[in-house]
């Protein structure tokens, strides 16, 4: 600690010194001290939970020219490098020791050399520039999900990101002092041109299991460089590996039922299929929208949300679509814009329901597919009051869905715990659109939305799932759901306000307060069931020709998808599970005895 003091005292201020020696952490001192001595920034500012702090965070990020004012009170936009839109997958690699395997499909890099690479690659890359520290907590502060994070920033914007999505933990850092355990992240936007990332050809997303830390340079996209975000569920999910919880990629929500009950559920959805849509649906409560860790506690499963705050996609975001959302970013409150269109202080983007000014006016940016905004939670009126409870929510449901024009019905539940992992989870799917590839149908094996951010081996992160519910006196219900199911003229057979009644339903089969049509996939609804819940929930008539449209079984195309699904773990998963395998199979034969 004492070597770095000296050269701290000359980049900070008196004040801003004395916050870094208050937490009387020397291992965190040295680690500031490292990369402000690589990084070699003119400043350092630390943050503390001070409401003074965050506004000067933000009033940095417009000074910068990082963030514009909008014509709404609180409403900033931001806008990336035409390159650095979208988080890069090829250049985000494991740093990995000699004979570490964490599975084929997982990119990675030496450890030594990755390391002597990004850290030549920061090396006085703040020259000039101000360094950001700041002090977070994954998850509500001083819980047992609690995970306490340093984040090193030379950008305000990525600053002021990590504000609102999550909690500020300086004081819990300093009350734990150096017994505190923490993720560590370090960005840089390295060298700007027009207030941008200007070497985008050498962005780097590095992650080091072993000291958990990630560094990224080059890049402002907030999903390369918001290290809470989706870099800390990649350190997460080897943590929850070493500690039997889980951490996933799912939202957090609950669904109300008779009496004022409320049951709370999880939902795991790869991209474009369905999840916010699912839990930001009308009449239900958000506690959360991306990432959620799970533990165990006397029988019984528990969640929370990661964050406080949503990054989303905001196209499609219209009136009639997202109600609520667009209530939030149309009125005065602390929104973030990024890559859409502004034109005299008004943001547009794809599908807004607004008509844009022409596109050779001198608008800033043309709106973006992948354009985002950042808000926190509690701004939205469905917002649940357990967002912030240290003891999470009680999970009672497990959705999964993808995206599948043929073989999944609308809505069904599993027979049980390993039936649903197997059969639902493990087996996820999604068809890509003519939209995103240029070519309509191509499955995307998705296992539990996950796949993308996995630090364990798949086979791993299975058997884990398995372990899970051993000690759960009654593990959740699991159900799939597919909002994209197509009749013979290519026409969608669920309608989008149709999730409104799934959920319904799916919280009464929760509680065995309806029964259920067993068929070889899983439990399926009864017509009754569902016509009654149409007319209460959206006071509509559900006739019973739709509903054999929609669960009439397709049993070619599902003992297609278990045959693939099969051919997938025998061919790219090394040593899975063999119960995964007779698992499969049954279903399998169920099906072939229905044909």
């Amino acid at each position: 600690m004492e070597k770095y003091l000296k050269l701290l005292k000359t980049k900070c201020n008196q004040e801003n010194y004395q916050k870094l020696i208050g937490l009387n952490n020397p291992a965190l001192l040295d680690f500031v001290g490292e990369y402000v001595g690589l990084c070699n920034p003119l400043s350092v500012f630390v943050r503390s939970d001070s409401a003074e702090d965050a506004q000067y965070i933000r009033n940095k990020a417009k000074e910068l020219g990082e963030e514009k004012q909008l014509a709404i009170g609180g409403h900033t936009v931001h806008f990336d490098g035409p390159h650095d839109q979208a988080r890069d997958k090829q250049r985000t690699k494991f740093l990995l020791s000699k004979g570490e395997n964490l599975g084929s499909d997982i990119n990675s890099i030496d450890r030594e050399k990755g390391i002597t690479e990004i850290q030549g690659l920061l090396k006085g890359t703040m020259a000039g520039k101000e360094m950001f520290v700041l002090f977070l907590c994954l998850g509500p502060i001083d819980s047992d999900f609690s995970i306490y994070a340093l984040q090193i920033t030379d950008s305000a914007y990525v600053a002021h990101s990590e504000d609102i999505l999550y909690r500020s933990a300086y004081e819990a850092f300093k009350k734990k002092e150096s017994e505190i355990e923490f993720f560590r992240f370090v960005h840089s936007a390295g060298e700007l041109e027009n207030n941008v990332s200007k070497n985008t050809d050498k962005r780097r997303v590095y992650i080091d299991l072993c000291e958990n830390i990630v560094w990224t340079t080059n890049s402002q996209y907030a999903g390369n460089t918001v290290g809470l975000k989706k870099l800390a569920l990649r350190l997460a999910i080897r943590k929850a590996d070493e500690k039997a919880w889980l951490a996933e990629h799912m939202f957090v929500m609950g669904i109300g039922g008779v009496n004022n009950r409320k049951t709370y559920f999880t939902g795991a959805f790869p991209s474009a299929c369905g999840k916010t849509s699912t839990c930001m649906v009308e009449g239900e409560s958000i506690v959360g929208d991306d990432i959620a860790y799970l533990r165990k506690k006397e029988g019984k499963l528990f969640a929370v949300n990661v964050e406080r705050g949503i990054f989303g996609i905001i196209r499609d975001v219209n009136p009639q679509n997202d109600p609520l959302i667009w209530q939030a970013l149309t009125t005065s409150g602390e929104v973030i814009f990024s890559n859409v269109l502004a034109k005299d202080g008004i943001p547009y983007w794809l599908d807004d329901g607004k008509v844009h000014p022409d596109k050779e006016t001198d608008s800033t940016i043309f709106p973006h597919p992948n354009a985002r905004y950042t808000i926190r939670l509690k701004t939205l009126k469905n917002c649940d009051p357990k967002l912030e409870n240290p003891e999470g929510v009680e999970v009672k449901g497990i959705i999964y869905g993808g995206r599948d024009s043929q073989a999944w019905p609308s809505i069904f539940e599993s027979f049980d715990w390993k039936h649903g992992l197997i059969t639902i989870a493990a087996s996820l799917e999604s068809e890509t659109t003519a939209a995103t590839l240029g070519k309509q149908g191509v499955r995307k094996f998705n296992p539990m939305a996950n796949l993308d951010f996995l630090s364990i081996p798949l086979e791993r992160y299975i058997k884990n799932y398995l372990q899970f519910a051993k000690d759960l006196a009654h593990p959740p219900a699991i159900f799939g759901v597919n909002y994209f199911l197509r009749n013979e003229n290519g026409d969608y057979l669920s309608a989008i306000e149709d999730k409104r009644v799934w959920l319904k339903w799916m919280e009464l089969r929760v509680h065995k307060e309806i029964e259920a049509i067993e068929s070889p996939i899983g439990f399926l609804p009864r017509y009754e069931d569902l016509k009654r819940l149409f007319k209460q929930v959206l006071g509509k008539d559900y006739s019973e020709s739709n509903y054999q449209k929609e669960f009439n079984l397709r049993i070619d195309e599902n003992l297609a998808k278990v045959e693939r699904i099969i051919e997938i773990y025998k061919t790219k998963v090394a040593d899975a599970p063999k119960i995964l395998f007779e698992i499969l199979e049954e279903q399998k034969k169920r099906l072939q005895e229905k044909n």
